[in-house]
């Protein structure tokens, strides 16, 4: 294994196209920052002001590295919302030229709200990078800013269902999307069963969706990489800043430990809705709770002018309980040791220990049964990184990723029943990847590189030998440690950009994902319950190959952005149950599963407004995804659940004056694919319904406008504030969020479908403050 790796690094190194110069060459780095909060700028460039083809963006840490021919020249620094700033280099003066940038005017006829990177010239395709005041601008459920909902308004992502944080990206399941923070895997992204995210807006910096087409960079997942990033903290003064709403309330302090090297910043979020649940009349109720919290923190500390460390990390947790009869709690935690290092003025180094951690418990305290179902997913990983910057051309990253799985798959303790346990599984999964950015000529632009990912099952835990009917043949247990079998799958990825004119491109890109952790439900809706799996003999790894073409343009001097997207997507080794499964007791789930082959495809339409006093975007998806199992409707394809042919967003944000600002959001998809029973028969008296087709009908269709205004309160010498109201569902549509079906009981020949809806009209008022 290990020659094979090193013979595929060999090839793509030689194939990588530098260019040998004769002339000398000198080279000038550094860091962008804010000038007034000492925040690393991500995608700020760099080039020469009279030659903007030199030049280049600063990395995920504020890091660049330009090098040019000797000389002497005036360098451009840019980046959205904030002033130019120009420096002047020559080869007596390189090396260390850090810049701290000054935000831009904010006059009215200047509101710019941030679109891609380089939308027409970069080769990345399928990326949507959200600034921090669109996510606060849009409306959402009970005002809490979430960035998970404004997520779901960008083409190509769909809902789960009505309030809930999980999506779906260009076809693919839940489970296919790959939520980092700070690096960190988040198993769960949702409070209170999805009403909110995990993500409080008030400690994000930066959010990046990548729609199957990430940086080999990337990996673990089929569909889509959200990656999200904290802030690090004001390193020049102290800040306290907060919120308080109807349903939640929040609290942020940051500030430098020393300033302009090393700073601070703690976030806490809680809802207090079981503080109503107190005042309620009925003893059950009074004594159940329902609330989340979590907290976000983060230290950064420079150790000179070459090494940086960052120590970050987030914990949340749910409480959900019926009054000591039955509870539910479940969290997420995370942690992340970064180490930058600069080897030299090319050569970028970042280190990471990354530490990820989900778990629920069920309580039952009913009938004479206590019981306890415990379950836990924790990750640590050790993860390896160089950036290289060869030339103004070439941009190079490698590095490696390990990641050690533990998963307990759900074990039932208590008194008055059987106690059942599992013991834990235990796996490896590797990745060694490079990839190169390469500026072929004034208009092709290519990314291209290889990321070689391995999974390797651990002894210790049962693996099951299976009959064809799903039966268990023979169960197999060796001691842990031993590796049990190992996948290795090559995921090849390529795109390019090659510019019509100035203001026009198009792109193509190819990809291949896999994926070894996997989701098991059997519910419309994503819940905090179901199982994480992981690849084993029977459950093989899922793989993706994905096709895309695009085209994109730049309107009315970079005014508007239009964007056409059309993919598609083969999936290897699908998973889906078979009839009658009940996935959510901890009996093996190998048998229960079945596996085959999926697809989908569509195209994607965008067009945004980025300047002005009403900007916004508008968003249309037309796809279709569908799935073959072996066993389940006659081995034909069906639709998945998260076939949506028809999804259309449209967002806009109007600043009326200084102090009030407007913002409201349509959204229309068609019904998911859902199995309803096609008739009924009687046993012994009880009605009893027959299903014959997996996903053979239709939710109805969904639409909701909601709407928001913000007033700027006036403002002190010390402190500022605003009052943000809102309206969720403003027009009052009772989409479904469940329909079951029950005998007539007025006529026992007919069935009922009866419709649940979670909401209505959900209005909010939340106070926002800043010292």
């Amino acid at each position: 294994m290990s020659n094979f790796i090193k013979t595929v690094i060999a090839a793509l190194i030689m194939l990588l196209p530098f260019t040998i110069l004769a002339q000398t060459k000198f080279t000038v780095s550094g860091t962008i920052k804010d000038k007034k909060t000492g925040e690393a700028l991500i995608g700020a460039t760099v080039k020469v002001a009279d030659n903007p083809a030199l030049g280049v963006a600063t990395n995920e840490y504020g890091f660049y590295s330009l090098t040019l021919p000797a000389g002497s020249y005036k360098l451009s620094v840019d980046y959205v919302g904030y002033k130019t700033q120009e420096l002047s280099v020559s080869p007596d003066k390189k090396g260390g030229t850090d810049v701290s940038m000054e935000p831009g005017a904010t006059e009215l006829s200047a509101v710019t709200i941030s679109g891609k990177t380089n939308n027409i010239t970069s080769a990345q395709m399928g990326m949507e990078k959200l600034d921090i005041k669109e996510i606060n601008a849009v409306p959402v459920i009970f005002g809490e800013r979430d960035v998970l909902k404004t997520i779901q308004l960008l083409p190509g992502v769909q809902s789960v269902s009505d309030g809930n944080s999980g999506f779906y990206v260009r076809g693919g399941a839940a489970d296919q999307n790959l939520i980092l923070l700070d690096d960190a895997v988040v198993y769960n992204p949702s409070h209170l069963l999805g009403f909110f995210s995990t993500f409080n807006s008030d400690a994000i910096k930066d959010v990046t969706l990548y729609k199957g087409t990430a940086p080999a960079q990337f990996g673990g997942r089929l569909s889509s990489v959200l990656d999200v990033k904290m802030n690090d903290g004001n390193d020049q003064s102290y800040h306290v800043s907060g919120g308080i709403g109807l349903i939640a309330s929040k609290l942020e302090v940051e500030g430098p430990i020393t300033k302009d090297d090393g700073s601070f910043l703690i976030t806490a979020r809680r809802t207090y809705a079981d503080i109503f649940l107190k005042l309620s009349p009925d003893t059950t109720t009074k004594k159940s709770s329902l609330y989340f919290y979590d907290l976000n923190a983060k230290l950064n500390y420079k150790l000179g002018k070459k090494d940086h460390i960052y120590l970050s990390g987030y914990f949340g947790q749910d409480e959900l309980g019926l009054g000591g009869l039955f509870g539910l709690n479940y969290g997420n935690a995370t942690g992340t040791f970064r180490w930058n290092h600069i080897i030299n003025d090319k050569l970028f180094s970042n280190t990471s220990v990354i530490y990820s951690d989900y778990d629920y418990n069920i309580g039952i305290n009913a009938g004479g049964i206590s019981a306890n179902i415990l379950s836990i997913i924790r990750d640590w990983s050790l993860k390896q990184e160089f950036e290289y910057f060869s030339n103004p051309n070439n941009s190079i990253r490698f590095g490696f990723n390990v990641i050690y799985h533990t998963i307990e798959p759900g074990n039932i303790t208590g008194s008055g029943i059987t106690n059942s346990t599992q013991p834990y599984n235990h796996s490896i999964e590797t990745a060694l990847y490079i990839t190169d950015s390469w500026k072929a000529s004034s208009r092709l632009n290519i990314d291209y590189g290889l990321r070689l990912s391995t999974f390797s099952v651990m002894g210790g835990a049962n693996l099951y030998d299976l009959n064809p009917d799903g039966t268990i043949r023979d169960t197999i247990h060796d001691g842990s440690g031993q590796i049990e079998q190992t996948y290795v799958v090559p995921e090849p990825r390529i795109s390019g950009s090659y510019s019509l004119n100035e203001v026009s491109s198009l792109k193509l890109a190819y990809t291949r994902n896999s994926q070894y952790m996997h989701l098991i439900s059997n519910s419309t809706t994503t819940n905090p319950t179901d199982k994480w799996v992981g690849t084993d003999n029977n459950i093989k790894p899922e793989v993706a190959d994905q096709g895309t073409l695009g085209y994109f343009r730049s309107i009315d001097n970079d005014k508007f952005e239009f964007s056409a997207e059309t993919y598609f997507k083969y999936l290897q080794n699908q998973i889906d149950y078979r009839d009658g499964a009940n996935v959510l007791n901890n009996q093996p789930l190998d048998p229960k599963l079945l596996f085959g082959d999926g697809r989908a495809y569509g195209i994607e339409l965008f067009v945004k407004k980025k300047v002005g006093r009403f900007t916004g975007w508008l968003g249309y998806t037309l796809s279709r995804s569908e799935i073959q199992i072996l066993g389940i409707n006659s081995n034909s394809w069906y639709a998945s659940t998260q076939d949506h042919t028809h999804n259309l967003s449209v967002v806009g944000v109007y600043q009326i004056n200084k102090k009030w600002t407007a913002s409201a959001d349509f959204v229309f998809y068609t019904g998911g694919a859902v199995t309803f029973p096609s008739g009924k028969y009687d046993v012994n008296g009880y009605p009893v319904f027959l299903y014959t087709s997996r996903n053979g009908y239709r939710m109805p269709d969904y639409n909701r406008l909601d709407i928001s205004f913000t007033k700027q309160l006036k403002p002190h010498k010390h402190y500022t504030s605003e009052l943000v109201y809102s309206l969720y569902n403003a027009y009052g549509r009772e989409n479904p969020y469940i329909i079951n079906f029950q005998q007539d009981p007025n006529d026992a020949s007919k069935t009922q479908a009866v419709q649940y809806s979670l909401f209505r009209w959900v209005p909010s008022i939340s106070y926002n403050f800043k010292f």
